[in-house]
């Protein structure tokens, strides 16, 4: 059994994903379809273990997002002959299977129907409610969107995954504040989480772009600098730890090296920002050289992610030339 289909398949490449699809035959032949109610029969069958449902879970979403639908649906047929209908988990991803296979917008309307079914029935149905909040994003309709997840929140306040998810949709309109304030309600649930520190830098990055806010450009700092700290080879937070150092050294110096209205995020020296960005773009060239060459320990790197940290420290050299 693959190691991958232990993972969420949204963390997993198009690639390995699409390789998990095409095994999906043999990988269904060679694990058991049910599981028996009978005493004896379980004892000579297969053993039912959590990984053997987690691997026909994540199997299902891997096929899903290669139009294996064939694959998918026996997926779901043996989750749902293990956990049954009514199980609030199998109602999911029967919805998400109908939504993936839908073959036009009226199919769509007629599958968030049921989810609103559903939920009047049981209003507390989590799975349920996140996917008709991801049916009514992909739809395009944001402020439905919205207003769903805040209700979500209102009945789960320590829901990360759906602060993470109201904070992107916030940014998507240009709502910044809003946004920034529902990302670091993710903070406050997942403290030590790089990526997060990490994603809150960049939307205070560009909500700092939008507004000329040097204050906003010395919080992203810290907020990359604890990325970092947490996770010392993380390309986004050294890519966004050398765009801000780059922007209070560049365009906005004259104005962001003086103290700003709050003492929490005064801006460093010169001298500093000077050191973090030659720190940011030797730590890139590193993550860049080891992980194109192929060493152990420094794979996993998304490779647009990599193609964009070259072109950035080319442009930065370039500039620097001239």
């Amino acid at each position: 059994m693959s190691s991958s289909l232990l993972h969420p398949p949204s963390h997993l490449p198009p690639a390995t994903a699409s390789h998990l699809a095409r095994q999906a035959p043999t990988t269904l032949k060679n694990s058991p379809g049910a599981i028996s109610s009978s005493a004896l029969q379980s004892v000579l069958a297969a053993s039912e273990t959590q990984e053997l449902w987690t691997t026909y879970e994540n199997l299902l979403l891997s096929c899903l997002r290669t139009r294996n639908d064939e694959s998918a649906q026996q997926c779901l047929a043996r989750l749902v002959d293990r956990f049954g209908d009514d199980n609030e988990r199998i109602m999911a991803l029967k919805g998400l299977f109908k939504e993936a296979t839908a073959p036009d917008d009226a199919t769509l309307d007629q599958i968030l129907q049921e989810y609103d079914h559903i939920l009047q029935e049981n209003p507390t149905n989590i799975p349920v409610v996140k996917r008709r909040v991801a049916l009514l994003r992909s739809m395009g309709r944001t402020t439905e969107s919205v207003n769903a997840l805040n209700s979500l929140l209102d009945m789960s306040p320590t829901d990360a995954e759906a602060w993470g998810e109201l904070a992107d949709l916030y940014l998507a309109q240009g709502l910044y504040p809003q946004a920034i304030f529902a990302q670091e309600e993710v903070l406050v649930l997942q403290p030590n989480a790089w990526n997060i520190h990490a994603r809150l830098g960049e939307i205070l990055l560009m909500a700092a772009k939008a507004s000329d806010s040097p204050q906003r450009l010395a919080e992203a700092l810290k907020r990359f600098c604890r990325s970092i700290e947490l996770c010392d080879n993380y390309l986004r937070g050294y890519y966004g730890l050398k765009l801000t150092t780059q922007q209070l050294l560049g365009e906005v110096a004259p104005k962001a090296l003086k103290q700003t209205d709050s003492e929490e995020w005064t801006i460093p020296a010169t001298s500093t920002l000077r050191e973090l960005d030659e720190v940011a773009t030797q730590k890139l060239a590193e993550i860049i050289r080891r992980s194109s060459a192929g060493e152990k320990d420094w794979q996993g790197y998304s490779k647009a992610e990599i193609a964009a940290a070259r072109v950035f420290l080319e442009s930065q050299a370039t500039a620097t030339i001239r």
